[in-house]
């Protein structure tokens, strides 16, 4: 609580509202909030056959598949954005094809929602495999027995049972989406409008605007706080989801 009390302590009030009211600093919180958006369906697309293959199968190579899933966690994100731009840059890996289709993802909002998918995944498939492990199989077990199809029992009776830790993971990678920085600077640069999103908006502020920055700093916080507290509104109890 010390640093947001310090933090606070440093707005300028008088003219706290036109500081984070301004043309920039209104495009990069939009921006932030769409980004951030897609990037947390793209985790869910691509995290629940993760948290699932991990929680519920067995074979060689899964401890090794599980380090490479979460290795973002502890990855310093100037590193991934450098990954990403060397695999989608223009003389990246699969950039060159990519080029050649006329698909430029490098330096572009896509790379923005491709950089905060890269860091936020992780959040997710922890979350959620946690809660199908602590689940257990026994009611999907007893479906199927009762002739319920796979996909019938992953709709039925996985999801809604691990409801709240989809929820919860869905909540982690959207704040970390939101506040994301590093990859986006190294792979997505800071266009206004185009790349920089708030966090880039609040570095830059800080050189030229220290006032401008705290503010957006603030907000920052305020807008995560909420996301948070919604989250927790609105999850299920266990009983109302089993």
């Amino acid at each position: 609580m010390l640093p947001l009390a310090a933090m606070i302590s440093q707005v300028n009030w008088a003219e706290f509202f036109s500081l984070i009211t301004s043309e920039s600093s209104v495009a990069a919180l939009g921006l932030s909030l769409r980004t951030s958006a897609i990037s947390t369906v793209l985790c869910v697309i691509f995290g629940v056959p993760m948290a699932l293959v991990l929680a519920r199968t067995d074979f060689p190579g899964q401890k090794l598949l599980r380090a490479l899933v979460l290795l973002p966690l502890v990855l310093p994100p100037v590193v991934g954005g450098i990954a990403l731009l060397y695999t989608f840059g223009r003389q990246g890996l699969l950039g060159n094809n990519l080029q050649v289709l006329g698909i430029d993802i490098a330096f572009s909002t896509t790379a923005v929602v491709i950089a905060q998918t890269f860091v936020a995944l992780p959040f997710l498939v922890l979350s959620l495999e946690g809660a199908i492990r602590s689940a257990g199989n026994r009611y999907e077990a007893v479906a199927a027995t009762l002739g319920a199809r796979p996909g019938t029992v992953l709709r039925r009776i996985t999801l809604p049972l691990v409801l709240p830790g989809l929820i919860s993971g869905m909540v982690l990678s959207f704040a970390r989406a939101l506040g994301e920085f590093g990859a986006t600077l190294t792979f997505a640069g800071s266009l206004e409008g185009v790349t920089r999103t708030l966090p880039l908006e609040i570095y830059l502020q800080r050189e030229t605007d220290p006032d401008a920055a705290v503010a957006l700093s603030l907000v920052l916080v305020v807008v995560a706080v909420l996301v948070v507290g919604l989250a927790h509104r609105s999850r299920p109890q266990s009983g109302g989801a089993l």
